[in-house]
């Protein structure tokens, strides 16, 4: 086509013909109207890749004429086009790298199947829970490279002012609350890293946008009851078994605290992972893999009983109504107990931290109380360090007794009879 400069007139002017032509700019070399045989008008930029005449010729679309590409809209972005490629860029290499780049939503799937490592089933479903319920909601659509420490900024922000708050279907009868807040914001931008982490491994991109980004303080595990705390929640749970609440969750929730075990430990326990004897629960899994958990005399006693109030054939500890399971209906009776003891912000796993800080405050080393609890990493249990005073011996029956006579409101029992 005869060389003419792009204007809104000759725009207007040009018609379509037998076959698609370009007509090229004379002011802006490089800069051209593409009219197809159907009569679409679009902006282009053309360009040569590095090497001269022996590089390669490559076209990039700026967009159809019509709104927000003008003549002169569409002219001012060829001029950013090439200025780019006067600096070694190659624009149609880079559009097409973002065009082929997976989204955000995409990346997480990947991550479930090929980035979650040696993680437990119980913390891949927690991070499952998260993608689904705020990470593909609030940045699943986007690109992978397009996401900024700016974005990941306004997703936590998002997150911890209640945004993906509601509740969503999980099973034909099952729904799952979500309620965001600083916390799940920080557990899950802590998440979104390791899946930029993984995507930086796949060749995807080259930083990481959650790195630098300041979270909220985390203070998940700073909720331990003293010993006052606990005979108060003991009066509620004796009131709630007279008043006929459900026996099995009481009896889960006594033994969270005379272990210090988690709540699925407990929940899923089998009598074949217990040793009476031995005094020690020997699970086949948990979070961090087998382990065996010691007991005091006083969980010894309070399972012994267990064993002649249940069938004799059965599997489970605390075996559910019906279905031959396990029963999981503690959480359900723990919101209402919580509230009836006047403590609104306990939730069932500082039952562990409670056992814990007990143990800690009244003398229990922490490497031994790491045992006890079953943490593979030591640090973990300076989380205690605070609360420990001397040392001692027995810790399991130490902290048991402790415990139990809270629960029961009578005279503790140590070693040495005081």
């Amino acid at each position: 086509m005869t060389p003419s400069r792009i204007t809104k007139s000759e725009v207007d002017k040009a018609q379509p013909r037998a076959a698609d032509y370009i007509l090229w700019d004379t002011a802006l070399k490089g800069f051209g109207l593409k009219v197809t045989k159907a009569g679409t008008k679009t902006y282009v930029a053309q360009y040569r890749t590095a090497g001269g005449r022996s590089g390669t010729t490559k076209r990039v679309t700026i967009g159809k004429h019509g709104s927000p590409w003008t003549a002169e809209t569409a002219r001012d972005e060829a001029k950013s086009i090439l200025g780019l490629v006067a600096t070694g860029s190659d624009p149609a290499s880079d559009k097409r790298a973002i065009r082929d780049m997976p989204t955000v939503s995409a990346l997480c799937d990947a991550y479930l199947v090929d980035g979650v490592g040696l993680k437990k089933q119980s913390t891949i479903d927690t991070d499952k829970g998260r993608i689904e319920r705020h990470i593909k909601p609030l940045l699943g659509k986007k690109k992978v490279s397009e996401v900024t420490a700016v974005d990941i900024r306004k997703f936590l922000k998002s997150v911890a002012d209640g945004e993906t708050a509601g509740v969503t279907k999980t099973k034909a009868r099952g729904k799952a609350i979500v309620k965001g807040g600083r916390g799940t914001a920080t557990r899950t931008v802590g998440l979104l890293g390791g899946i930029f982490t993984f995507a930086i491994g796949q060749g995807l991109i080259s930083d990481n946008p959650v790195r630098g980004v300041e979270r909220y303080p985390d203070r998940k595990n700073e909720r331990f009851l003293t010993l006052e705390e606990i005979a108060a929640l003991g009066v509620t749970l004796d009131r709630a078994e007279a008043e006929g609440v459900n026996k099995t969750a009481l009896a889960i929730i006594r033994l969270l605290l005379l272990t210090g075990a988690r709540r699925g430990e407990i929940e899923k326990l089998r009598w074949s992972e217990v040793d009476l004897p031995g005094r020690r629960l020997k699970l086949l899994d948990s979070k961090t893999g087998q382990k065996n958990i010691p007991l005091s005399s006083v969980a010894v006693d309070y399972l012994t009983r267990r064993k002649l109030s249940v069938e004799p054939a059965a599997t489970f500890v605390f075996p559910a109504s019906s279905g031959g399971s396990y029963f999981t209906g503690t959480p359900r009776i723990w919101s209402v107990l919580r509230m009836s003891a006047g403590m609104p912000d306990l939730r069932i796993h500082d039952l562990r931290h409670s056992f814990a800080s007990v143990g800690a405050a009244h003398g229990t080393p922490l490497l031994v109380l790491g045992e006890i609890l079953g943490h593979s990493d030591h640090s973990t249990t300076q989380r205690y360090a605070h609360v420990a005073e001397n040392p001692a011996n027995a810790a399991a029956d130490l902290i048991g007794n402790l415990i139990h006579s809270a629960l029961t409101r009578k005279p503790a029992v140590t070693d040495n009879g005081r």
